[in-house]
C-alpha cells in the first residue's frame, strides 16, 4: 500500500501524524533565525538546499521545520521536506540488487529527494518482524538512533514492507549519493529525509548507506572486520564501489534474543 507519509505501526505505540509541537508566531512569508522559534537552532536551508553541517561543531544540529500550527505562510523557506517529492523518479529492475530507484532529472547537491516512509514501530515489534524473516526475505526495516549531547538516545524504527513510499526501493551503496537526516515537522517523530550528497545526473541510480554513515568509510571498514563472526547472518553487498565492504550493514541488536 502506497503512503507518502509515515503511519502508526502494528504495535500502535507511536502516532506519527499527531501534532504536538507549538507553532511559531511569525507573520512574514519567510521565517528568519533570530525571530522564529522553529529556527532557534539556526537556519536549516539555503534556498531549497540543506545547509551543510559546520565541521567545527561536535554534533549535527537538529532540523525542525515550521509546522501546521505556525502562523507563517506555506511559502516559508523553512518548509521543504513536508512538501514531498519534487523530482521525477523511476523504479527500475537492477542486474543484481532487485528493484532500484533512479532519477529522471538532474538533482543539485543539498536538495531534498524523498522520504523513507512506512510504519513507525516500537523496538519489540521491529525485532519481532526481523527475527521472523527468512534468509531469502528482503528487509526494509530501518533503525535510526539519534545520540543527544546529554547522552540520551532517541530510537526510530520505520518499516515500509507493507505500507510505504518510493524510498523502499532505494539500494545501499558504500559510496552513496544520498544521505539521511531526521527532520521534525509536527512532532518528535522524525521524517527520515534523504538529501543529495552531490550533484546527481539524470538516469543515475539513487542510493544511501544503510548504516547511516557518510564519508567516514574507514570507520565502517574497521567495524565490518570486527563482525566477521556474524557474516553467516548477513547479506552480500553488490553496490560495485571500489570501497565496497562486501556485506550490507545490519543492526545486531535487532537479531538478539530478549
Amino acid at each position: 500500500q502506497y503512503s507518502p507519509d509515515n503511519v502508526a505501526g502494528a504495535d500502535g505505540t507511536v502516532d506519527p501524524t499527531e501534532i504536538t509541537f507549538p507553532g511559531c508566531s511569525c507573520l512574514t512569508s519567510n521565517c528568519v533565525a533570530h525571530g522564529c522559534s522553529c529556527l532557534c537552532r539556526g537556519e536549516n536551508y539555503t534556498g531549497l538546499c540543506l545547509r551543510p553541517a559546520d565541521p567545527e561543531e561536535q554534533y549535527a544540529r537538529p532540523v525542525f521545520e515550521c509546522n501546521a500550527m505556525c502562523q507563517c505562510g506555506e511559502s516559508c523557506q523553512n518548509r521543504v521536506v513536508q512538501r514531498g517529492l519534487q523530482f521525477r523518479l523511476e523504479v527500475f529492475k537492477t542486474e543484481k540488487k532487485g528493484w532500484g530507484l533512479r532519477t529522471l532529472e538532474f538533482i543539485a547537491k543539498g536538495r531534498f529527494v524523498c522520504e523513507y516512509a512506512g510504519e513507525v514501530l516500537g523496538f519489540n515489534e521491529a525485532r519481532r518482524r526481523i527475527q521472523a524473516q527468512t534468509s531469502t526475505d528482503s528487509n526494509y526495516i530501518i533503525a535510526v538512533r539519534e545520540h543527544l549531547h546529554t547522552g540520551q538516545i532517541i530510537e526510530t524504527f520505520v518499516d515500509p514492507t507493507y505500507i510505504g513510499n518510493v524510498g523502499r526501493f532505494l539500494n545501499h551503496s558504500c559510496e552513496p549519493n544520498l544521505f539521511m537526516v531526521p527532520v521534525r515537522v509536527d512532532s518528535m517523530v522524525p521524517k527520515l529525509a534523504l538529501f543529495a550528497a552531490t550533484d546527481i545526473s539524470a538516469g543515475e541510480e539513487l542510493s544511501y548507506d544503510y548504516s547511516g554513515r557518510f564519508h567516514n568509510l574507514s570507520v565502517i571498514n574497521r567495524e565490518q572486520k570486527s563482525l566477521e563472526e556474524d557474516n553467516r547472518l548477513r547479506k552480500p553487498c553488490y553496490c560495485g564501489s571500489h570501497t565496497c565492504v562486501s556485506f550490507l550493514p545490519w543492526d545486531r541488536s535487532l537479531f538478539s534474543t530478549p
